[in-house]
């Protein structure tokens, strides 16, 4: 499991900075939820959302909304296991640890597939997104970002509706045959506008064919974690 993205190294390292944060550099994932704190979230946030052309992608929603302190901490040892049940019960999928949230990437290597400008979910997707709906509700406490991207074959505007068909696919199915609530889960698509690999390769356009999962405390959880840092 990643703990933060190496193309997001960087933007954390100089917000953590600004914010006086010295202590990080031997913190767990638990203790970076406390010390980064609200101020720091908002910077990295913005950053994120600076650098990706929107403030509500996956990581910029994660670090966007970063608690802090004991709350926060809380807040990440919930996070840190539920991070870690996913990384066991679906192979190959990659889970990164950010802030107080989790961001799960869900592409051809970690059994969510999509033939070529198709946006059925098929039966090869079906086990890995079984397993993840089974894990978001035993931790109910939490709201859900379902992104789509795609890779740079077919033009933008094509490429637009297939992200917003397969995220889509992916929240209905989580919701019709995974029992997760709607209400925990928005959903957005991105076509081919926020690229993580070079499209000019077979496997970095594969890799770029994917759903990205943003999972944040919900207003609950953050109360909760709250109550517990005034005890």
């Amino acid at each position: 499991m990643k703990t933060i993205t190496s193309r997001m190294f960087a933007v954390l390292f100089a917000a953590i900075l600004l914010v006086g944060c010295d202590a990080t550099r031997n913190a767990n994932n638990k203790q970076k939820g406390t010390v980064i704190g609200a101020s720091g979230g908002a910077v990295i946030g913005g950053v994120v959302g600076n650098n990706t052309g929107d403030g509500n992608t996956a990581l910029g929603a994660i670090i966007g909304g970063v608690v802090g302190g004991a709350a926060g901490a809380y807040i990440g040892n919930r996070m840190d296991k539920q991070a870690q049940r996913i990384e066991e019960e679906i192979p190959g999928a990659e889970v990164e640890r950010v802030g107080e949230g989790i961001n799960v990437t869900l592409d051809e290597t970690s059994g969510i597939y999509f033939d070529t400008e198709k946006y059925n979910i098929n039966q090869q997707s079906r086990q890995a997104l079984n397993s993840l709906a089974n894990i978001l509700q035993e931790y109910d406490d939490t709201n859900i970002l379902v992104e789509g991207h795609t890779d740079s074959a077919g033009s933008d505007a094509y490429n637009l509706t297939l992200s917003k068909n397969r995220a889509q696919a992916v929240t209905d199915y989580l919701v019709s045959d995974g029992n997760v609530s709607r209400g925990r889960i928005e959903t957005k698509w991105y076509g081919e506008s926020q690229p993580k690999y070079d499209n000019s390769t077979v496997e970095g356009r594969a890799k770029n064919r994917r759903v990205e999962i943003a999972i944040v405390a919900n207003e609950e959880l953050i109360e909760e974690a709250e109550r517990q840092a005034q005890n």
